[in-house]
């Protein structure tokens, strides 16, 4: 089936919200790679998702999680904020159904990990993680705790005063409102919703990354990116998935 048309604003979500988040301070480092590269890692039923010049796109994007809640509860105290740094995917299901597909996400609060690996399904890991912004540059350090290996990285990224909008590129990597999860031997659909990204440009000051060969693209960070965004955050809001 055809991909759904790549959407600046989200569409509202066919539920009640379960989940509330605000992201903040956000970096998006791309790569495109070969279509190829993506396929063996994403949840049965979907496919990768390409920009018209044929390429799909691996993600590498630290930023902080704050003030998380499970309506109609307030936000969790303490433990609803962290630092995360996910390395994500992007597919389609055989409906056209565009999404992100994470193949980790390394947070710095053990219980939360525990949380979303055991009850959600996600890829969680435990991470040693640093983050701050000083003016417009942002730096990020994480090192995972658990885990056979012990993958590291380090991002720092000056925001620009260059304002992205209407950009095709920039919108196919972030106005996405699903993720696909593979879990009890299926795939499951999350729809969230939240206000557009304000995006900016962003220059690359520093990256040394052990994340992306760990989730299968060895090599991948050792060119420059393709993409490098910055935005101040959004709140969102996920509703309950489906099969």
């Amino acid at each position: 089936m055809t991909p759904e048309a790549v959407a600046h604003v989200s569409p509202p979500l066919p539920g009640r919200a379960v989940i509330r988040q605000h992201w903040a301070d956000a970096v998006f480092l791309h790569w495109r790679v070969d279509p190829a590269e993506v396929a063996p890692w994403l949840p049965q039923g979907t496919r990768p998702d390409t920009t018209p010049d044929g390429a799909s796109w691996v993600g590498l994007i630290p930023f902080r999680l704050e003030r998380s809640a499970f309506p109609p509860l307030p936000p969790v105290p303490w433990l609803g904020t962290f630092l995360e740094t996910n390395v994500r995917l992007y597919a389609v299901d055989e409906r056209g159904r565009r999404s992100v597909v994470f193949r980790s996400l390394d947070a710095q609060h053990l219980l939360p990990v525990l949380a979303a690996r055991i009850g959600l399904g996600l890829p969680y890991r435990w991470a040693r993680m640093r983050g701050e912004r000083l003016g417009p540059v942002l730096r990020y350090a994480s090192e995972r705790i658990e885990g056979a290996t012990r993958p590291r990285t380090r991002i720092a990224v000056r925001r620009s005063a260059e304002r992205v909008e209407g950009d095709p590129v920039a919108d196919f990597l972030t106005a996405r409102w699903a993720m696909h999860v593979a879990r009890s031997g299926g795939t499951r659909y999350w729809r969230n919703e939240h206000e557009p990204w304000p995006l900016f440009r962003g220059e690359l000051l520093e990256l040394r990354d052990e994340l992306l060969a760990d989730a299968g693209f060895p090599g991948l960070a050792d060119r420059a990116p393709d993409s490098v965004l910055v935005s101040p955050g959004v709140s969102t809001r996920f509703s309950a998935p489906v099969p």
